[in-house]
């Protein structure tokens, strides 16, 4: 049986994360680190700093991969993130039962919420079926989500109404949109909306030094969204970003 800690870490600031946290950071023997691609170094740098901050004193080991790149051009959106999850769940097995002795604890460093649009807890289902037996700890975190409400001091909820949380692919299929938190909009399906109603709440590379907010009617601030986020994601290599629409009551 091998020990696994997830552990929220927040959307990037070392103190968004919280004492259970910490402990779990200051309990795990093992951190396993995956590297995203070329531009994205500074994902593995808030990880270190976290680790520094933290464990300054060290005592555990870094294992740090090359994590496998699902096929964004595929047709088949659902049968691409259900190969990228067995390659991830055949990596993930492989590292456990080589790089974790009997009294090892393992940890996953995971931004934002374990649970909310985080695939480690799915891949750990895969890696159970190969045989692997695991024992599970996760640890929550504050999301992104959380992140853009505060920064923008809007409550994500208006009284009696319902939150939808929906990936950026999904927005268009909503029809009326009254009140929604949009995540992974690569696409920025947000600048296809024409309703004259909307207010945007936008953040990107939340709790970092290069955090950015821009807020206000739809229709007047999503060019200049759309330019901000291009030239910060040429600037960066990569984006995280999020934002929350509203209709105006």
């Amino acid at each position: 049986m091998k020990d696994l800690l997830l552990i929220g870490i927040g959307p990037g600031d070392p103190r968004q994360i919280t004492v259970e946290a910490v402990d779990a950071l200051r309990h795990a023997t093992v951190f396993f680190v995956f590297d995203k691609g070329a531009g994205k170094d500074e994902l593995l740098r808030l990880r270190s700093a976290m680790l520094e901050r933290y464990r300054p004193g060290g005592g555990y080991r870094l294992v740090q991969v090359a994590d496998p790149q699902r096929d964004t051009q595929a047709a088949d959106y659902a049968g691409a993130v259900h190969d990228w999850h067995r390659q991830r769940a055949a990596l993930y097995a492989r590292l456990i039962d080589q790089e974790m002795g009997a009294e090892d604890i393992g940890a996953f460093l995971l931004w934002g919420e374990p649970t909310l649009y985080d695939s480690t807890l799915r891949i750990l289902d895969l890696v159970r079926e190969r045989g692997v037996a695991l024992r599970l700890q996760v640890i929550p975190g504050i999301s992104s989500v959380q992140a853009l409400a505060a920064r923008h001091q809007v409550p994500l909820n208006r009284i009696g109404e319902p939150l939808t949380v929906l990936p950026g692919r999904r927005l268009a299929e909503q029809g009326q949109v009254d009140n929604v938190v949009v995540l992974l909009d690569g696409q920025c399906a947000f600048a296809t909306l024409e309703d004259a109603a909307l207010v945007i709440y936008w953040g990107a590379y939340l709790g970092t030094a290069d955090e950015v907010l821009i807020a206000g009617p739809l229709q007047a601030v999503k060019a200049r969204i759309l330019e901000v986020r291009e030239r910060e994601r040429a600037r960066m290599g990569w984006i995280m970003d999020t934002y929350l629409l509203r209709r105006e009551l």
